[in-house]
């Protein structure tokens, strides 16, 4: 499981087996227990939240809009081309 970067305490990362077909570019992540998925195109948007409150999930959408190409970019290289 590659991670891409951490943040705050925060670890973005995501899973080398993404399902089959593999899922669209993605990142979960993840604090203490507690983990979020979010898609990147066309738009950054939660796919699912498991604890994170309104706050936390904010200031994470915000830190994936602003990282999206590297977390795209590090998938490519992990997977090869997604889109």
């Amino acid at each position: 499981m590659p991670v891409i970067f951490r943040h705050k305490g925060y670890r973005f990362f995501f899973y080398s087996n993404e399902g089959n077909p593999r899922e669209p570019v993605h990142v979960h992540v993840s604090r203490d227990g507690i983990d979020a998925k979010f898609w990147l195109w066309p738009e950054v948007s939660i796919a699912y939240n498991d604890g994170f409150n309104a706050k936390s999930l904010r200031e994470l959408l915000i830190v994936v809009e602003n990282r999206r190409h590297e977390i795209e970019r590090v998938w490519n290289e992990h997977f090869g081309s997604a889109r």
